[in-house]
């Protein structure tokens, strides 16, 4: 009996649990390693659990850190060498090495088989996904993207809306996983309308527009250096998104610095004449300081620029050929808009007013690249400067 309280109170050393768990990995039953170790089942039971973990002894992917080479880490910190040596040495990423030494106690307190154990129960499936689990949760998300919120957006607005509270916070990956990913579905199916796509999966896109021939063209390369940094309001990126029946039309400005929307209403077509007075109707409604520039891509409905240039006082600048990048913000935009137009529709059924809804959803929008302000946000605290 005392043996048996003996053996039961023993404590091994990390030499000796190596040697245990290299066993378990062998699929080794835990009353033959108990006897191989003079010690009590109830003692192996405290290491690994009453239960070896199946996920324990399954093969694992190459990408995945080695018992061998957790034991390699292991020797390192004993060494005093540093993550980036250790790193070098097994051929991984430093990154790699420095989180799986942080998430098993710290460099002082890391062992490689408490490091494996641990991986195993990670890797155990399936598990139940936080969306599936919170109802709370799951429910904001889904009101969000049926307001045409993006995961990203939703992800930002959690975490600010809810800062005290890890539970109503989820990342954007994790909600399109829910949405896309088969046996991780715990959102509607149908909310996949609700993405800017429209689609289940992402895709590369393509799209040439045919070039337009446009005399007294002042190219991007000319534009004042101001507008690089977007530290100056009231430098706009324009186009046209593009529909059915008879090549219906909608105009999209973009202001560089607060990322502000405005829609150009354009019933009877998008003529340059139409265009250059759709625009200057609605730029010369802005504060002079907001009237700078405007750059544009090289389509034949700018072939007024010069007449534009002399009417509203503001400089209109050309994209390259093939270079929607160079006004990215106004790429960016239209791709959102087509959440509300899809390719392929009549646009001239849309009228005034519906456009300025559509402008005012997206610029109440919070956004990344504003500090998960919104647009409308940010172009009142630019007017207010500029008053």
């Amino acid at each position: 009996m005392d043996k048996t309280r003996r053996s039961e109170g023993r404590r091994f050393s990390d030499e000796e649990r190596m040697l245990m768990y290299r066993r378990v990995l062998e699929g080794c039953p835990y009353p033959e390693i108990a006897a191989e170790f003079d010690s009590s089942l109830n003692a192996i039971y405290r290491v690994f659990g009453a239960r070896r973990d199946r996920a324990v002894v399954r093969r694992r992917s190459a990408l995945r850190l080695s018992l061998e080479e957790r034991e390699e880490i292991s020797r390192g910190l004993t060494q005093g060498l540093s993550v980036r040596m250790i790193a070098e040495r097994l051929g991984r990423a430093p990154s790699t090495v420095s989180r799986e030494i942080n998430g098993n106690g710290g460099p002082t307190r890391y062992r490689a088989w408490r490091g494996d154990v641990r991986a195993a129960r990670l890797m155990a499936r399936p598990r139940t996904p936080k969306l599936a689990r919170n109802k709370v949760l799951r429910g904001e998300v889904e009101r969000l993207l049926t307001q045409l919120w993006s995961p990203q957006q939703i992800s930002a607005h959690l975490r600010a809306t809810y800062p005290g509270d890890e539970g109503m916070r989820v990342s954007h990956e994790t909600i399109y996983q829910a949405l896309f990913i088969q046996g991780r579905g715990s959102l509607r199916r149908e909310l996949t309308a609700c993405l800017r796509t429209g689609r289940a999966q992402r895709r590369p896109q393509g799209r040439q527009k045919a070039q337009g021939q446009l005399s007294g063209m002042v190219m991007i390369s000319e534009r004042p250096a101001e507008v690089e940094d977007r530290a100056v309001p009231g430098h706009w990126e324009g186009d046209l998104l593009m529909g059915t029946a008879n090549k219906s039309a909608i105009g999209t400005l973009v202001e560089r610095k607060t990322r502000f929307v405005m829609l150009l209403h354009l019933p009877h077509g998008h003529t340059a004449e139409r265009v250059r007075e759709a625009l200057a109707e609605r730029i010369q409604e802005l504060p002079e300081a907001l009237r700078r520039t405007l750059t544009w891509d090289r389509g034949k409905e700018m072939g007024e620029h010069a007449r534009f240039t002399v009417d509203t006082g503001v400089r209109v600048f050309f994209c390259d050929p093939r270079s929607p990048w160079q006004r990215g913000s106004n790429e960016n935009t239209n791709g959102l808009l087509r959440q509300y137009f899809p390719k392929g529709t009549n646009l001239s059924i849309h009228d005034e007013a519906k456009l300025e809804e559509v402008a005012d959803s997206l610029n109440t929008r919070p956004r990344q690249t504003l500090g998960w302000k919104t647009p409308a946000e940010a172009y009142a605290e630019t007017v207010a400067m500029t008053d």
